[in-house]
């Protein structure tokens, strides 16, 4: 079985191209070192690849079921290797020594985690969210919450969720129902039913710590109204909270991880039954739940999770995409079929199918995938550390440029790493479409991640309608100046020259296109198209990543860094030229769509 990603690329993505180690000369990471560093992602290696991937098809075909107790449950494989993974301590990774943690730079802490979510994305998504959580709370949370909520996470004791969507309301939060009313002692009462909860049930902690989206008396109308609740599975005295576990979804990948509808405060857990209150009383009915930060700004204290979340998403994505691109490889290197295309006589030996032109076609095209989207993730991940560490400049720049960025880098890892799973099905033959082989059940996982954490369209209004333009387009000039500052060191160099030309033109047509956009005075119109403009600046994003590459390849020798000039070749010479038609189609203001009545359908 091929590992389930590239320790060499992640590697030479670390160490020689973004030089994590020079972020052990800040004061938050002066403990650490390259061996700690090496340490933490030999450790992630031998316990994804002996604990988690063993058992990635169990996960798959043995999903979570609710049993005659009520209680969630799990295979003993998936519930020991979860409890191996919290030993080691690697859930902590990010976290403050003060709270129990490593103090890890998020970027190595992001590349420790992908040999889990390549190994076994189901299993991985307990920690995932867990951390997540956690990490919201250290940030808004009160003192008294830390040491309840948080520390119990980071020690692996306690799971966390994050509770946004509801049956009626997917993407569109501001048509939540779900209701927090206050209570006497300062706590509040929280009802309402929470869908498509990842990790909102099971056994695997003493508790479950949900973040929930809710409304309180006195908000606005829309989000401005929504504010944010710790509604934990268990009280701190031991009583069991009214979140009830409605039925679990079953989804076509990623199923070892429970998917839930949750219903909170609906009177199957009496949360006060030693209590004087009287029973019918609002103060009474609801599972109780803890204010974070003040009331009414609940989405922006979530979305501290959330795009924590979707660089994560788009993580998984990458690792689901290279997994299968491994496995592809070692495939097509071992499978015979076939003859060279000029080889004539029928009696001689059928070749590797790796030596014919279309399968190293689809061989490239995988690897410009998935090395480009890993390097943008990791790049998102050291930004991540800037922003936390820099001086006031340098993490003001850091985090303006993360934002920017965190819509693409979600969705297009999450379209383009699950191309390339189609690609390595392609490659497997009819066989890739059978269970025998492990490139189906990466497909049928990573094809959630689309939609996970915002569908593309959700991120491309992101994108076009918030992050560009914001701060009077701050945004899209600090992307398109750091870019061209990459570009610029290219073009001294006679091996990169040509390629930084092909880059600059289009980062140029990017800004104009942009004001075009804009320029229609109608709001409708210029968001009209608003996804494939997120495609479009994915690519070049992708792009000035492989030439970032390609400039800590230099003139380097040997195998594995002519694959990085070939793919960096093939995604200037296949891909990149796909945004010319985009951006003509932006420019252009189309309303195709726009215009489209829903009775022609």
């Amino acid at each position: 079985m091929a590992e389930p990603i590239s320790k060499r690329d992640l590697e030479f993505m670390l160490y020689e191209w973004l030089d994590v180690e020079s972020l052990t000369e800040r004061e938050r990471f002066a403990e650490h070192s390259r061996d700690t560093f090496d340490a933490v992602l030999e450790l992630a290696a031998d316990l994804a690849t002996k604990r988690f991937a063993p058992v990635n098809r169990l996960g798959d075909t043995k999903e979570p079921y609710v049993g005659d107790d009520g209680a969630v449950v799990l295979p003993e494989e998936i519930q020991s290797g979860i409890a191996e993974f919290i030993k080691a301590g690697l859930g902590a990774g990010s976290f403050d020594e003060s709270l129990g943690g490593m103090q890890l730079p998020t970027v190595v802490s992001l590349a420790a985690q992908s040999w889990f979510q390549a190994a076994n994305a189901g299993m991985s998504s307990y920690s995932f969210l867990t951390i997540g959580n956690a990490n919201l709370i250290a940030e808004y949370g009160t003192p008294e919450q830390i040491d309840t909520w948080v520390r119990p996470m980071v020690e692996g004791r306690y799971f966390g969720t994050m509770c946004l969507s509801e049956p009626q309301a997917g993407s569109s939060l501001a048509d939540i129902t779900t209701k927090a009313t206050p209570a006497d002692d300062g706590t509040y009462r929280i009802t309402g039913t929470k869908m498509w909860i990842s990790a909102g049930d099971h056994e695997l902690g003493e508790n479950i710590v949900h973040l929930v989206l809710a409304k309180a008396p006195g908000g606005k109308p829309g989000v401005k109204g929504i504010s944010l609740f710790i509604v934990p599975k268990y009280l701190p005295d031991g009583t069991r909270n009214d979140v009830a576990l409605v039925g679990l979804n079953h989804k076509m990948g990623q199923r070892a991880t429970t998917n839930c509808l949750l219903n909170f405060g609906d009177g199957t857990y009496d949360t006060e039954q030693n209590s004087d209150t009287e029973q019918n009383s609002p103060a009474h009915s609801g599972a109780v739940g803890y204010l974070v930060g003040e009331e009414h700004k609940g989405l922006q204290y979530m979305f501290h999770m959330m795009n924590e979340a979707r660089i994560g998403v788009g993580f998984l994505a990458t690792s689901l995409g290279y997994a299968g691109y491994l496995a592809s490889l070692e495939y097509a290197k071992v499978r015979t079929q076939g003859r060279p295309i000029d080889q004539k006589d029928p009696t001689s030996k059928p070749v590797p199918i790796i030596e014919h032109a279309d399968v190293k076609r689809m061989l490239l095209a995988q690897k410009a995938y998935v090395e480009g989207a890993l390097a943008l993730g990791l790049y998102s991940g050291k930004l991540v550390d800037l922003q936390q560490t820099g001086e006031a400049n340098e993490a003001a720049r850091a985090g303006l440029l993360l934002d920017v960025l965190t819509p693409i880098s979600k969705s297009w890892p999450s379209q383009w790493c699950l191309t390339a799973n189609d690609l390595a099905i392609q490659i497997h033959g009819g066989y890739g479409y059978t269970r025998e082989f492990p490139v189906e059940q990466f497909y049928r996982d990573n094809r959630l991640n689309p939609i996970h954490e915002g569908a593309h369209g959700i991120h491309g209004l992101d994108l076009l309608g918030r992050k560009v333009v914001m701060n009077g387009g701050a945004g899209l000039e600090l992307l398109a100046n750091t870019i061209t500052q990459t570009i610029d060191r290219a073009a001294s160099n006679p091996a990169t020259a040509a390629l930084a030309d092909e880059l600059r033109r289009r980062v140029e047509r990017l800004v104009t296109v942009t004001m075009q956009v804009w320029s229609a005075g109608d709001v409708a119109v210029s968001l009209a198209n608003a996804t494939a403009y997120l495609e479009a600046t994915g690519h070049i994003v992708i792009a000035w990543m492989w030439l970032e590459q390609l400039l800590a390849v230099a003139d380097k020798a040997g195998d594995f860094y002519d694959g990085k000039r070939v793919a960096a070749q093939y995604f200037f010479t296949y891909e990149l030229p796909k945004v010319d038609a985009q951006f003509d189609l932006l420019a252009a203001l189309d309303r195709t769509t726009l215009d489209a009545r829903p009775e022609i359908f």
